[in-house]
């Protein structure tokens, strides 16, 4: 997001020519993104970048908050504890990112929301699950700009961490402390970052980042 400004048609030669493949993934990559909501219709034919509505990602932040809020403190109020068995597995996971840590990557949204995801397993609650991978898939696109730098990246592991150290330990009040900290901080982050985005977008000013396609968004 931010790449191109909102009205301007996303060619495919010209897509092709710019990341250096044929025009037939460019087209692929376009009809999927257009299922996706990621681009819409040009009057003249083909594609344009799609305006994203930040009302509402505040409004889909809020519920991945909520529910990821839910997760945590529902075992507790069952009387159970978390699975032991997929904390565990996070806290190896995460350790080892820890000490070899990605180059910053939009990409690194996927591994990031595979955490999420485990950690909502932990408690129990299918539904829940599910409700939060279908939050994700629509707010993806935006927070793909919480890990363009070494820092954030180098936060969120540690902050993960942190998370599922305190569960290991039985210290859930703690452990949804920081989940609800690590949350906001990542919601103040991807509002400010898609908002610069989006005004680029507005503007026609171009990002100095060359778009990487790799098959996907």
């Amino acid at each position: 997001m931010g790449e191109f400004p909102v009205m301007e048609r996303l060619g495919e030669e010209r897509l092709a020519t710019l990341v250096g493949v044929s025009r037939t993934p460019i087209r692929e990559a376009l009809t999927r993104l257009h299922h996706e909501g990621l681009v819409d219709r040009h009057i003249e034919g083909g594609y344009r970048p799609s305006i994203p509505d930040l009302g509402e990602v505040h409004e889909l932040y809020e519920m991945r908050i909520a529910l990821e809020r839910e997760a945590m403190l529902r075992p507790q109020r069952l009387g159970v504890r978390h699975d032991q068995a997929i904390i565990e597995r996070l806290i190896e996971e995460w350790s080892a990112l820890a000490l070899d840590p990605p180059a910053p990557s939009p990409e690194f949204v996927l591994v990031d929301e595979e955490f999420h995801l485990g950690l909502v397993s932990a408690a129990g609650n299918r539904v829940i699950v599910e409700t939060l991978a279908g939050v994700n898939e629509r707010i993806r696109v935006v927070r793909m700009h919480d890990f363009l730098t070494v820092e954030r990246v180098a936060a969120t592991i540690a902050q993960h961490l942190a998370i599922v150290k305190s569960l290991a330990c039985g210290e859930v009040n703690r452990a949804a402390a920081a989940l609800l900290a690590h949350l906001g901080e990542s919601m103040a982050v991807v509002e400010e970052r898609a908002a610069l985005a989006l005004a680029r977008m507005i503007s026609g000013e171009r990002s100095e980042r060359r778009p990487e396609w790799k098959g996907r968004p």
